[in-house]
């Protein structure tokens, strides 16, 4: 976890995991706004932790390229283990805040998207009633309904008009439990 708590190491998992994109270090570094060596740097770093691996080459094998290893990203930590808590939550804070920086982003632009997406734009906020099964069961409804539009899924043939749309689904209890 803790290799992964970096912006810009999210960033590539992310972006290879959900379009299943082969890349060098050099175009990674376009996405990332980094040098290419420093990209390299984190490829390698990645790859240390089996996020991400060498591809098979697209060419004459002379340019190292690579590819994530996953679909998504699902954190899931030993909350005895304090350096794993510790991890988990250097990781949670910059996804967090990278999530946060999205939506105060779209919020900028907002005024300037077409009305249509204006009008289908949400960020909202419900507090419900749930035991732990229900919670679960939510949680995969959920993950099913937005299955079928993950970008790896839908990028080779997109509808017209489609554009990429950041979902952010958290669920957790906001209370403390009745000793």
């Amino acid at each position: 976890m803790r290799a992964l708590a970096h912006p810009a190491r999210i960033a590539i998992v992310e972006y290879l995991n959900s379009t299943g994109a082969v890349v060098t270090a050099t175009e990674c570094a376009e996405l990332v706004g980094l040098s290419p060596s420093a990209t390299s740097y984190h490829l390698r770093e990645l790859a240390r932790y089996g996020l991400v691996e060498h591809a098979p080459s697209r060419g004459d094998g002379r340019e190292r390229v690579w590819q994530g290893t996953g679909t998504g990203l699902r954190i899931d930590a030993d909350q005895g283990d304090p350096e794993t808590v510790s991890a988990r939550s250097a990781l949670v804070d910059v996804l967090l805040e990278r999530d946060v920086q999205r939506a105060r982003q779209y919020l900028a632009r907002a005024a300037g998207e077409p009305e249509e997406w204006r009008e289908t734009a949400t960020l909202s906020s419900r507090q419900v009633l749930l035991t732990a099964d229900e919670l679960r069961e939510l949680n995969e409804k959920v993950s099913a309904l937005v299955e079928p539009y993950r970008v790896r899924r839908r990028q080779g043939d997109p509808p017209a008009g489609a554009r990429r749309v950041q979902i952010n689904y958290t669920a957790y209890p906001d209370d403390v439990p009745e000793s």
